[in-house]
């Protein structure tokens, strides 16, 4: 049987494998980095929104706020550094009624205790100076949230790991076997290999948690249980009066049937919330519902009534990996260290669902802590 060894390895070529291996590769470390897919940044990473957050909405203290801060500040600095396309085109987060516009002003004051202290107010006059096409009560406005191109960031991540001697191993897909006092034995699916770490950082996404599920070595009472959300987006075929994105209120497991702009001025809109369920979470189907283009216009006429529902088309969707299910509290990202879990070199990352673009330089950056403290 064929045997590979190698110093790091980083499991899952998304924005956030890709970030951290690069930071690894930098230190000085000899980093395979290997993706299950033919390319980067096929699964999560290519269906989002491609939004930069500004760290508003998530819980006062965690993961999410702390690392969404950071990373915003970090990827601006990143993108001005190597001419990788974005926008600092701000959003407004509208509230259509007065009920909505006493919750709108909490998430006010919520985003100021998270750092967030650009935030501004806008009454209903404000709101349509700004953007005229808005029937809304009022907004917040973020001028800070941007958009990116984030297939531009993740190549540039790719081309700086590999000027730092990283290499990557495409269609490649692992099987944990045993962790030892020599560290990782992973089995190479469909090839007679095993492939050899001594340290190891999961960045597998989707399958983060199912990848350390019966391996030899690992405590099974630190996987979190994993759920799925399932989100659609519609593309818009015609041009849309909006020169910001404009958000809903929240709703329970994500940000609402938003509309964004991509740095072309196309318009989609997105994504819905869609629990998956165990037995679907095993084939990823990402087709888009065409029949959801009802429900999609519904939610949008709430703050844009001339929308052109005709105009609406199935786009793409994207799946969240999740650490909380339906009826539970938004769950933090998990960054697990040998404090967590007790395994020498090892960090995995669980739940790293949105904001995950904006804080993949901040996480790269507790990666390399823990695997160095």
């Amino acid at each position: 049987m064929e045997q590979f060894e190698v110093e790091c390895l980083v499991i899952g070529a998304g924005v956030v494998g890709l970030a951290v291996a690069r930071a690894l590769a930098k230190q000085g470390k000899g980093v395979l980095l290997v993706e299950q897919e033919s390319s980067i940044g096929t699964q999560t990473s290519s269906r989002n929104s491609e939004v930069i957050h500004a760290g508003i909405y998530y819980p006062q203290g965690s993961l999410k706020t702390q690392l969404c801060v950071r990373g915003r500040q970090l990827l601006y600095q990143y993108c001005e550094s190597n001419n990788i396309p974005y926008r600092r085109c701000g959003k407004l987060i509208v509230a259509k009624d007065e009920t909505q516009t006493e919750d709108l002003r909490r998430i006010q004051q919520h985003a100021l205790k998270n750092g967030v202290d650009d935030i501004i107010w806008l009454d209903k006059n404000q709101v349509i100076e700004k953007e005229p096409s808005l029937v809304v009560n009022a907004a917040l406005f973020s001028p800070s949230t941007g958009i990116i191109d984030s297939h531009a960031y993740m190549l540039q991540l790719q081309a700086d790991f590999e000027t730092f001697g990283g290499q990557c191993a495409f269609n490649t897909k692992l099987s944990l076997k045993e962790i030892n006092e020599q560290g990782f034995e992973f089995t190479i699916e469909g090839e007679s290999a095993i492939l050899r770490a001594k340290e190891c950082v999961n960045s597998a996404g989707l399958s983060a948690i199912s990848l350390f599920e019966g391996g030899k070595g690992f405590p099974e009472s630190c996987l979190p249980k994993a759920h799925f959300a399932k989100g659609s987006y519609f593309s818009y075929s015609g041009k849309v009066p909006f020169t910001h994105l404009i958000y809903p209120m929240p709703e329970q497991g994500g940000l609402g049937v938003h509309l964004t702009l991509d740095l072309a001025g196309s318009a989609k809109f997105g994504p819905d919330v869609d629990w998956l369920t165990e037995a679907d979470a095993k084939s990823f189907d990402f087709q888009v519902d065409e029949a959801k283009g009802s429900k999609f216009e519904h939610s949008i006429r709430q703050y844009w009534p001339g929308v052109n529902a005709t105009k609406l088309v199935a786009g793409y969707s994207g799946i969240r990996p999740k650490v909380s299910g339906p009826k539970e509290a938004a769950g933090d990202f998990i960054i697990q260290g040998s404090a967590q879990h007790g395994v020498v070199g090892l960090v995995n990352l669980f739940g790293i669902e949105s904001p995950g673009l904006t804080s993949s330089l901040a996480i790269a950056e507790q990666v390399q802590l823990l695997l160095t403290g």
